[in-house]
């Protein structure tokens, strides 16, 4: 059974709830990393980097996060070493982001999308698979080599 993190702030946390029983009801384990409750005052890193910590880690399988636009999410969960985080809003890229960049994050806006389109991407990336491809196996060592690079003075 894969292991989903779900994670949101004040501005997805709506379409966090509904995703979050759609993945139970498919039969995935969902562990939720925030927020509980919905509050206008707090702040997606709080909430987004522990799952991004989770994923690199490989305490669960894959994550979704969600925030106002699905941006601030993506920015975060990028600055954590192992995370592959993609902000998705189509089925070519819910597929695709995985299949050639390993993608294991999944950004989302929950003001920009509504929780039918969200559900089908959300399937879609949880069913991809990395295809391994020498060229994008080449791709990710710099992207790794990069990760371990010391940055600034």
């Amino acid at each position: 059974m894969m292991r989903v993190g779900i994670a949101a702030d004040y501005g997805g946390f709506t379409l966090k709830e509904q995703l979050a029983g759609s993945l139970r009801g498919s039969g995935y384990q969902v562990v939720g990393f925030g927020a509980h409750p919905m509050d206008p005052e707090d702040d997606y890193p709080d909430f987004i980097i522990p799952l991004a910590r989770a994923v690199a880690a490989g305490e669960v399988d894959r994550g979704v996060v969600l925030c106002g636009s699905g941006v601030g999410a993506s920015v975060a969960a990028n600055k954590v070493s192992g995370v592959r985080a993609g902000l998705i809003h189509d089925i070519f890229i819910a597929c695709q982001g995985v299949q050639d960049d390993n993608m294991n994050v999944f950004c989302l806006g929950g003001q920009v999308i509504g929780p039918a389109l969200a559900w089908e991407l959300i399937e879609i990336f949880l069913t991809a698979s990395f295809s391994g491809a020498p060229r994008h196996e080449r791709r990710l060592a710099k992207v790794q080599a990069l990760e371990s690079q010391k940055v600034g003075p």
